[in-house]
């Protein structure tokens, strides 16, 4: 499942199909010219469309809106909190300079930082081991650790489960290392586009969780108008990646 993962990140690029689109449109340039340069330039049409936000937002909206942030006296009721990880960059940047480097899902690491100073009856459980195929040797859950010493968490009050690669495998390692604590009220932190998946996951494993979803892409609407190459392709990836892996994850659960 994991190298599957993987796959699934590669496959769910634009950039990737896009690419061989054009690659085949090469081969083909001696033999079939005219076909292979109407295929060059719809490609970069279609390079150029998918720079319009309104359609990565439009499959992104749906999973940000299943789930609402849950009340304050909702929060109270819980025993803890259990954050996945995906927010964390490439260790490399902490190596150099110790500080430790957050993505765009830095709200991951952010939120529960605030919840757990405004309610200190929470208990924190950050569950990330190594998601890359060739591996560096450092854990997210090793980069959560100096995370939150860093902002003067207790530390007693802070587990890591560093063994997990997927989203599967976080509910899981969880479970195992909550054991009959999973079936006590904890909220689930991850980001909003990211939650239903999750949420299958552990109530699959028989985890009691509520959702709270942070590090939302998408507002009420997304302007027509709206354009940025680079931006609109990484939501695509986003989009695609969460939608087909909800299909997978069904189909094998």
């Amino acid at each position: 499942m994991f190298v599957f993962s993987k796959l699934l990140s590669a496959i769910t690029q634009p950039m990737f199909w896009l690419a061989l689109w054009w690659g085949l449109a090469l081969l083909a340039l001696t033999r079939w010219r005219r076909t292979a340069v109407c295929m060059l330039w719809s490609g970069l049409a279609v390079l150029g469309l998918l720079g319009f936000r309104a359609v990565p937002d439009a499959l992104l909206r749906p999973l940000e809106n299943r789930y609402p942030v849950p009340v304050a006296e909702a929060i109270e009721r819980h025993v803890g909190i259990i954050v996945l990880g995906g927010a964390i960059g490439h260790p490399d940047s902490f190596a150099a300079h110790g500080q430790v480097p957050l993505g765009e899902a830095a709200e991951r690491m952010t939120v529960p930082v605030g919840l757990m100073r405004q309610y200190p009856g929470l208990a924190l459980v950050f569950s990330g081991g190594e998601g890359r195929l060739l591996t560096t040797g450092v854990t997210e859950s090793a980069l959560a650790k100096a995370f939150y010493q860093q902002q003067g968490l207790d530390m007693a009050r802070v587990r890591l489960e560093d063994g997990s690669r997927t989203t599967r495998e976080n509910a899981q390692q969880v479970a195992k290392l909550l054991g009959e604590r999973c079936q006590q009220p904890w909220l689930l932190v991850t980001s909003a586009w990211h939650m239903p998946r999750s949420m299958a996951e552990f109530e699959a494993v028989g985890c009691q969780v509520t959702p709270y979803p942070v590090d939302f892409r998408t507002g009420h609407a997304t302007a027509l108008t709206e354009y940025a190459l680079a931006h609109s392709l990484l939501r695509w990836q986003t989009a695609l990646h969460e939608w087909l892996g909800l299909l997978v994850y069904s189909a094998t659960r």
